[in-house]
């Protein structure tokens, strides 16, 4: 049965990403194949955006990078703030140079409305009491509008992922599907839910980078009991340092002002899990705030530091 299931998905996003092959989005470097409205059992639909390095061949095998927010990636004209990371420019420079192994890319939309129950790590919420599940649910943007929509439901996220838009992928494309060339990345809440995903599944993910990693999970520190239940969980669960990679970075403004605190208990759980340098790297970035053009200058580092020869 789910072979079937599998092959359903299959039909029809391959019929969708032929009818939008002649919408292709602008991008400066290779191209971006946009697949509309994908379907999932487990979360909304949404977009997803595939870039292919140029002259992608099918007497190769790829690499896969998955990143969350996919809508700030490539194109201005999507992006909410009309800022994007660039990465089509920043991977055509490091494949030119050499610097990485051979790459696709694939951006999934954000739900929107629905992006912090997406990307929540659900099993530290769940960690917490009825009270402070409470505490967290009400709380307020600076604006006054709920940062929650509904339930977390992160976990269905990662089997959206991971059960139907991985296998997609690996059908549709040439792909090397194997942990060591798997990757997650993403930025605050996407980077709160890239390092979840590689301790969800550690056999799936080799590599995690997560940019200005929202640890707080909501905008405040005090009554706040979410952080330490994600260091529980990652005391727990972070996966074998021997064979996964993980990059952490933060600025020191605006909302990234935040995080040193946070990150260093992070780094401090890292080093007794036996990380070093060799697999996980975090970095301060002095006056940089918390945006697509701070992490557009920076996102180099962790796409040498994951995907390097």
């Amino acid at each position: 049965m789910k072979s079937i299931a599998y092959l359903s998905i299959f039909i029809f996003c391959f019929f969708f990403s032929i009818a939008q092959n002649a919408n292709e989005v602008k991008v400066i470097e290779g191209k971006v194949i946009r697949i509309s409205n994908f379907k999932s059992k487990f979360v909304n639909a949404r977009n997803v955006d595939v870039w292919l390095p140029e002259n992608y061949s099918n007497q190769k095998k790829y690499a896969v990078l998955y990143m969350h927010d996919g809508q700030m990636l490539f194109d201005t004209s999507n992006a909410w703030n009309k800022q994007e990371w660039g990465i089509d420019e920043t991977m055509s420079n490091l494949l030119g140079q050499q610097k990485i192994k051979d790459c696709l890319v694939v951006g999934i939309w954000n739900d929107g409305r629905n992006r912090h129950i997406d990307y929540f790590p659900q099993k530290p919420f769940e960690a917490l009491t009825k009270a402070e599940q409470d505490t967290m649910y009400a709380a307020n943007r600076q604006n006054g509008n709920s940062i929650f929509s509904g339930k977390v439901q992160s976990d269905n996220y990662l089997k959206f992922l991971v059960t139907e838009l991985k296998h997609f992928i690996d059908s549709a494309y040439h792909t090397q599907n194997d942990v060591g060339n798997t990757f997650i990345a993403g930025s605050s809440m996407g980077g709160l839910i890239s390092i979840y995903a590689i301790c969800e599944y550690p056999k799936v993910f080799g590599g995690a980078a997560c940019l200005s990693t929202h640890w707080p999970g909501i905008f405040r520190k005090e009554n706040n009991a979410f952080p330490n239940a994600m260091n529980q969980y990652l005391k727990a669960n972070l996966p074998k340092a021997k064979n996964h990679q993980i990059y952490f970075d933060y600025g020191t403004e605006t909302l990234d002002a935040m995080y040193e605190h946070y990150q260093l208990e992070v780094d401090k759980i890292m080093t007794n899990k036996g990380y070093s340098n060799k697999n996980w790297m975090t970095k301060k970035f002095e006056g940089e705030n918390h945006s697509e053009i701070a992490w557009r200058k920076r996102v180099k580092i962790p796409l040498e530091f994951l995907l390097r020869k």
